[in-house]
């Protein structure tokens, strides 16, 4: 009786085991699915921050690129045109914390700037 007692614990407690690992097995390799498509839709769509200084007329915008470029030589700066203004942004950041942490150093020239989602 009592090897019989034994033998159904040990037997229970490996059960109990063989689920958790696989439940485990299952959770990862959903959490590795959910991962490789952020990479795939951040791949198509672009990911991170940047710092948009000034928008408005194209005139105004490319003045506003001109002297940003004068003061800060190593931070790359984009023009975009979405109907109907031109958007003046730079920075390429990945976290929005990188972005904030650029933004103080660049509020300082561009008083109105504003960190958006790339």
């Amino acid at each position: 009786m009592i090897i019989r007692t034994i033998f159904l614990s040990i037997s229970f407690f490996l059960y109990i085991g063989t689920l958790h690992v696989h439940g485990q097995i299952t959770k990862n390799k959903e959490v590795t699915d959910l991962i490789e498509k952020k990479r795939t839709y951040n791949k198509n769509n672009g990911f991170g921050f940047r710092i948009q200084i000034d928008n408005g007329f194209e005139v105004a915008v490319k003045k506003t690129r001109n002297l940003f470029k004068f003061k800060f030589p190593t931070i790359t700066s984009y023009i975009l045109f979405e109907s109907p203004e031109w958007k003046t942004q730079v920075g390429d950041y990945k976290t929005r914390l990188e972005a904030d942490k650029a933004l103080n150093m660049i509020k300082v020239n561009f008083p109105n700037a504003i960190v958006v989602p790339r």
